[in-house]
């Protein structure tokens, strides 16, 4: 199926497959990686995304405007998203872009909606550089790993009263490369001593080589960034070659996608999360129930794509129905203490989404809150 047949047909799916009648429409094109490395986080962004705009749709949540949502595959490739991104401003016309899903896409594509002065909600991007500072017409709703990872490693620390460190990553996405900077700079801060660090590229599936070299130096916690399906590998591989100590992983980790390809070995794995999924507040609540009754999954990743849409919704509000480009932008400067599953969302003055971050165990097959 061509690209444009599978967004055309996105477009049907998330207005209903018929006509909008007489609302205005507001065009909002989504770029998500459905197919290569991220595809794991793509489709159950997609899920967040359908949901949320047949919420919008069928509540009357902006008065006289329908959205309607194209929704493209980035590929999981930076020059796939700059042809995506193309797409959305030259030909589909859209009024914002919500994606792309890895920071590594977004550092290549986010430039030409900025030059366009297309705004662009990113719902999964965490690298604290290369995103909102490319410009004033990025948004970002995803907390940066510098806001997530700190408090959810002093937490773990806390419980695990771990002194030194073994650290893993991939040098070679912005996404896990970011991760790690972070991760690095909190264990500086925790006072824990780094033993050793290797590194892995995103094409690698044998990782005994790095496992075994941190582990000969003992460390009580190995440390991981990585996208889900390294992630997966590294933690069955460390298992498989002895190590009972604990493991604690990036943003990479937070899909179920993760526990899946890891089976037993990601029990008991940690992962600081921008997602509380056990908030009892009534937007999360209502998101999880939703879900469940489609059929879908709830994860970080779908929370974070539903939140986008409500976020754009309400800048439209804000706008008084406008749906223009510039109206938008406008709008989304006016968003503050938003209900959404993330919590009380509101953009600082970068630009850049604030709400209350947690810590995840994997227990007994599932994610769960540390308490």
């Amino acid at each position: 199926m061509s690209t444009f047949r599978h967004a055309f047909l996105a477009v049907l799916i998330l207005s209903g497959g018929t006509a909008l009648g007489a609302d205005r429409t507001a065009r909002i094109g989504a770029a998500l990686s459905l197919t290569g490395d991220a595809g794991v986080y793509g489709a159950t962004q997609r899920n967040g995304l359908q949901l949320a705009v047949e919420e919008v749709n069928r509540t009357g949540r902006v008065p006289g405007v329908k959205l309607e949502v194209v929704i493209d595959d980035d590929g999981s490739s930076k020059q796939q998203a700059i042809s995506v991104y193309q797409r959305f401003i030259n030909q589909q016309k859209v009024s914002a872009i919500i994606g792309p899903t890895l920071s590594t896409m977004a550092t290549a594509a986010d430039p030409i909606a900025q030059m366009a002065k297309v705004p662009v909600v990113a719902v999964s991007n965490t690298a604290a550089k290369g995103i909102t500072d490319i410009g004033d017409h990025i948004w970002r709703v995803s907390l940066m790993e510098k806001q997530v990872v700190p408090g959810a490693m002093k937490t773990a620390q806390q419980r695990l009263h771990f002194k030194t460190a073994g650290v893993l990553y991939g040098n070679d996405d912005v996404f896990t490369k970011a991760g790690y900077d972070v991760m690095k700079a909190t264990l500086d801060q925790l006072g824990v001593k780094i033993l050793g660090t290797q590194t892995f590229a995103r094409a690698d599936r044998d990782f005994n080589a790095q496992i075994t070299a941190l582990k000969s130096q003992n460390p009580d916690l190995l440390v991981v960034s990585a996208l889900a399906e390294n992630a997966a590998a590294i933690v069955a591989q460390a298992r498989q070659l002895g190590w009972t100590g604990p493991i604690m992983g990036g943003n990479g980790f937070n899909s179920p996608a993760f526990i899946k390809n890891a089976g037993p070995a990601a029990e008991g794995v940690l992962v600081g999360t921008a997602w509380n999924s056990a908030s009892p507040a009534p937007a999360n609540q209502r998101f999880k129930q939703e879900m469940a009754a489609r059929g879908f999954t709830a994860d970080q990743f779908a929370a974070q794509a539903y939140t986008g849409v409500l976020v754009l919704a309400e800048a439209m509000k804000q706008a008084g129905g406008k749906t223009g480009r510039e109206d938008i932008e406008a709008g989304l400067a006016k968003v503050k203490n938003l209900d959404t599953p993330l919590g009380a969302f509101s953009f600082n003055p970068s630009r850049d989404g604030e709400h209350e971050p947690a810590v995840q165990i994997v227990k007994n097959g599932k994610f769960e809150i540390l308490q």
